[in-house]
């Protein structure tokens, strides 16, 4: 590459905050702005109050600020079509186009595409009114899944334990409008039972690279108890996965995804993380997200030891990526330090007070923080840092985490203190 990089990250949660670190210590980076950022971003970057979903207003910063790489965080930009906007001005992007983010913007798309190219997955069934759906039900006993098919930040899964909590589901999606639009459309599927594993993968047309495998823990109590939430921490790689087993769901389900977009017309550029379910017989897929995970992001980038903007940049401008990824052989964890509350109402703008000193190998990197007009870093949202650790086992890396997190100062602070319990149990077996 002839020149250097002037690079925008979009969003404003832990997971930008990651990329934004990852940009900063490239040596392809001349400079890296973020819109709209977060109050950790702005004491190294310049931010921009830009939403996410401003498509026009993010091509015309772009255009504005000389930018020549952008790096699109969120889902919903990338399913609003940002790529193919910045595309047509001849700026390049890292993501999917609007078409191949049909992966993650519609469940019913993905789960047909899974059909169409024969892609293990769990029986199911779409449905736009309410009869048919009911009576589907009727048929097949609970437990069973329930999705609103459109994007619902992650709350328009229901597991439900008994057919009339699925009913009940149902008709809050179809006919109440819970989720808007998102659930004018229903999934209806097959409920699997087993351990639960996240493969990312860094896609460029027919070449892909795959990340260590991740573990996350999505509800909000200890035991994995209470509401579901975006993730309240998380950990790679995971032992749960052997060698041989991700090279059968590299060759049942992201092979077979990446030549079924090509099949399909869809030159698939950006990240395909794929939500796994390890069965008693075999892997089966979840769903795909079309961009990096979060709080995944925070334990997956500190163990690339390649440059990660360079490969973000070869996937934007469809160059074939490397052979293989260099990663390390160390572990990382994440604590998610949310609001108490989280995820129902929970309070705003509380001043916080970080540590000043951190252990080795460890950093505080901001979801839902912002700065007042004093400087005074104050508390923005319901997952506010992302306490991480890098060490040489997860027990070690939660000890350094967990002793940040106990002088981290704000009223509201709520954390849990069992992230990685599988996995310290499987050491111990």
């Amino acid at each position: 590459m002839d020149k250097a990089l002037n690079i925008l990250v979009i969003g404003s949660g832990g997971r930008e905050h990651a990329i934004v670190k990852k940009c900063i210590e490239s040596p392809l980076c001349n400079r890296v702005i973020a819109a709209p950022g977060n109050g950790g971003m702005q004491s190294s970057i310049d931010c921009f109050p830009v939403a996410a979903d401003a498509i026009d207003a993010i091509v015309a910063l772009a255009q504005i600020e000389s930018i020549n790489f952008v790096i699109v965080g969120p889902e919903i930009p990338l399913c609003l079509g940002l790529v193919d906007a910045l595309n047509a001005v001849g700026i390049p992007a890292y993501g999917p186009t609007k078409a191949g983010a049909q992966l993650e913007s519609s469940k019913s798309f993905c789960k047909d595409f899974f059909q169409r190219h024969c892609i293990p997955t769990a029986e199911y069934a779409c449905f736009n009114t309410l009869e048919p759906a009911l009576a589907y039900l009727d048929e097949h006993p609970a437990p069973i899944v329930v999705k609103a098919s459109g994007l619902a930040a992650g709350k328009g899964v229901i597991i439900a334990q008994s057919t009339e909590e699925a009913k009940q589901a149902v008709r809050s999606m179809l006919i109440d409008h819970k989720f808007g639009s998102s659930g004018s459309k229903v999934v209806i599927e097959e409920y699997l039972e087993g351990e639960e594993v996240s493969i990312h993968a860094i896609v460029s047309g027919s070449s892909f690279l795959c990340l260590s495998p991740s573990q996350d823990h999505k509800r909000v109590g200890e035991n994995d108890t209470g509401l579901n939430t975006g993730g309240m921490g998380a950990y790679a790689p995971t032992s749960v996965l052997s060698a041989d087993l991700q090279k059968t769901i590299e060759s049942t389900i992201i092979i077979p995804t990446i030549e079924g977009l090509a099949k399909d017309g869809i030159c698939y550029n950006g990240t395909l993380y794929a939500g796994l379910m390890l069965t008693q017989n075999g892997p089966k897929i979840l769903e795909y997200n079309v961009r990096f995970g979060d709080p995944e992001t925070q334990v997956l980038l500190p163990l690339i030891e390649d440059d990660f903007i360079a490969l973000l940049y070869a996937s934007a401008t469809h160059k074939s990526l490397p052979n293989s990824l260099s990663l390390s052989t160390d572990k990382c964890m994440t604590v998610v330090v949310a609001s108490q509350g989280y995820p129902g109402n929970y309070a705003q703008d509380e001043c916080i007070v970080l540590p000043k000193t951190l252990p080795e190998e460890t950093s505080i990197i901001h979801a839902g923080t912002k700065l007042n007009t004093d400087g005074e870093l104050l508390s923005n949202g319901g997952r506010v840092l992302n306490i991480t650790a890098r060490a040489n086992s997860i027990p070690q890396a939660a000890e350094k985490i967990y002793s940040v997190c106990e002088r981290i100062d704000y009223a509201s602070k709520y954390y849990r203190r069992d992230i990685a319990h599988r996995e310290s149990q499987r050491l111990t077996e």
